[in-house]
């Protein structure tokens, strides 16, 4: 079995998608409007697709404190330098855990912690 995506939802879907397109780098495969109100975008993450889902109906979104989404990069070093010539100033670490992975934690516009990782 394979997890093919991965929803969240958004309480702004274009700055949403600015930032996993611009910030994040990922790429939109399809969007569409299901009814009135609602917004659904798939991007490309690799093997597993992101869905971000815009609810006009609902504008108070969270996320529990102890879930993050991972994002695996050739180079932290290199990530860390683009999301600050991006503005991205809140970055937490490098934390290194062991010898081999460093990881950063930022947030999206939404408050979802996203983990961007380097495996050696």
């Amino acid at each position: 079995m394979n997890i093919c995506w991965i929803t969240i939802h958004v309480s702004n879907m274009a700055e949403s998608l600015k930032f996993y397109t611009q910030i994040m780098g990922l790429t939109i495969s399809r969007q569409f409007s299901p009814q009135p109100g609602i917004e659904i975008s798939f991007l490309n993450g690799g093997n597993t697709q992101l869905e971000l889902i815009h609810d006009s109906g609902k504008q108070n979104i969270s996320y529990g404190e102890h879930i993050s989404l991972g994002f695996q990069v050739k180079s932290l070093n290199k990530k860390i330098e683009d999301l600050k010539n991006k503005g991205i100033r809140s970055i937490i670490g490098p934390i290194s855990p062991t010898p081999n992975v460093s990881f950063i934690y930022i947030t999206d516009p939404n408050g979802l912690k996203l983990q961007i990782v380097e495996e050696k």
